[in-house]
């Protein structure tokens, strides 16, 4: 029961993409004051928690359990409690479920607040030496059906563009890109923040050749530059 009648707010909390410093402190000050947090991997999250000695309960929300989980959360934001939403690492919303419990709690009148911080798109597109006056943000590729005809719907696209990759799978999108938009400027931003951070530079060719030297380990960034002199590296 909630006696005053008011809700909780739910916080879209950012949190790091490697490194565990790189948080706010008003990050860290909502995390410890929170009733809940809800996060994409629990145990992944308390590591986080533990280093800031926060002992917040934690509760799962990922994309298998997002439609059960709904409802438990924002009853717990109508009961008064405020929740703090975090993702693995970045920024919740991006490339993960959290649209779907923000736009539910949008619903039911809840008050949203957002606590920027990493983001490991922005990350690799400041890092990249790519133009950033204009980019897209594509996330994963589908990994099986329509890949390539995502492609072929930004090949005019003017501006730098921003995917995410596993390792198992950067070979076929670096050659997926390079039959459908050419070998253009790109850029893999690996482990970005982390001990084996690696930025790769060169051209689409030019990173398959050096992952097929190279097998290639760990998160990717991947940015792909318009085809445009001035953009190409030397």
């Amino acid at each position: 029961m909630n006696p005053t009648g008011s809700k909780g707010i739910l916080y879209i909390v950012a949190t790091p993409i490697g490194n565990l410093g790189d948080i706010s402190f008003r990050a860290v000050e909502v995390l410890g004051s929170v009733s809940l947090v809800a996060a994409e991997d629990t145990r992944h999250t308390r590591k986080l928690l533990n280093h800031y000695s926060i002992s917040v309960p934690t509760v799962s929300y990922y994309e298998h359990n997002k439609f059960t989980r709904i409802p438990k959360l924002l009853n717990t934001l109508n009961d008064g409690n405020s929740i703090a939403l975090v993702t693995d690492a970045g920024t919740p919303g991006i490339s993960d479920p959290a649209y779907k419990l923000i736009r539910a709690a949008i619903d039911d009148h809840c008050t949203i607040e957002t606590i920027p911080g990493a983001s490991a798109a922005i990350a690799g597109l400041v890092v990249s030496g790519l133009p950033t006056d204009r980019f897209l943000f594509e996330g994963f590729l589908p990994s099986k059906k329509g890949r390539k005809a995502r492609l072929k719907k930004v090949k005019d696209y003017q501006g730098t563009l921003i995917f995410y990759e596993s390792p198992h799978r950067m070979l076929r999108t670096l050659g997926d890109i390079e039959e459908i938009l050419g070998n253009r400027p790109a850029v893999a931003a690996r482990e970005m923040t982390k001990m084996h951070e690696e930025i790769i530079r060169g051209t689409v060719s030019e990173l398959k050749s050096h992952f097929n030297q190279k097998k290639p380990k760990g998160e990717f960034t991947l940015l792909i530059g318009k085809d445009d002199k001035n953009v190409y590296f030397v």
